[in-house]
């Protein structure tokens, strides 16, 4: 079970976030973290983003993604509207680096991500967000609305204990490099996305 091990306030570009560590384990130095917004109203439906991690997009700005660039955008609005960002340690839709690398090595033979990972013996997306309603629920939340495009986080909610209020969408510009990446999410794994961007 899911426990708060340390939490701290820690300023950002985007002003100051409380940023608790949640895992079962202290000594787990790859907890999932909430990153909640000080004017946060939990009488009120709150802002949440489901955040998995991705370290060649969010640290060193891969092009080949837009994970990112939604992280940041969440980030803002966040702070500025209140909420919470759920950041799940999920690298790679939970296949983790070294796997991810090799399948991006396989999308420059021609394979698009989903290939890449099935070519690999790998689950197209291996994450579960019930995780996340953990620690939802651990934080008291009792409403959201949802910062996404995936309609399986929609689902995740849905199933749980915890009411959809909405879905605000959170989608970025496509670029050469995200192209294909953007389209595999939209035709494969039904991605609520427009030919017109509707960005936060």
């Amino acid at each position: 079970m899911l426990k708060i091990q340390a939490e701290s306030n820690v300023p950002t570009e985007y002003g100051e976030f409380r940023m608790i560590a949640f895992a079962e384990d202290q000594d787990d130095w790859m907890p999932h973290m909430a990153i909640v917004a000080k004017n946060t109203n939990f009488s009120q439906p709150v802002n949440v983003r489901f955040h998995s991690e991705c370290i060649t997009g969010e640290v060193f700005h891969s092009k080949k993604c837009e994970c990112g660039q939604q992280l940041d955008r969440a980030m803002k609005f966040i702070q500025e509207n209140g909420g919470i960002i759920v950041y799940l340690r999920q690298e790679g839709r939970n296949i983790g680096i070294i796997n991810k690398l090799k399948a991006y090595a396989l999308q420059e033979q021609g394979f698009d991500t989903v290939e890449a990972n099935l070519k690999l013996g790998l689950p197209a997306d291996d994450r579960n967000f019930d995780v996340a309603i953990e620690i939802l629920n651990i934080l008291n939340v009792k409403s959201v609305n949802l910062l996404t495009n995936n309609p399986e986080k929609l689902k995740f909610v849905k199933e749980s204990n915890i009411l959809l209020n909405k879905r605000i969408p959170l989608q970025m510009d496509s670029t050469k490099e995200s192209e294909s990446y953007l389209k595999v999410k939209k035709d494969y794994f039904g991605h609520l996305l427009d030919d017109q961007n509707e960005i936060l």
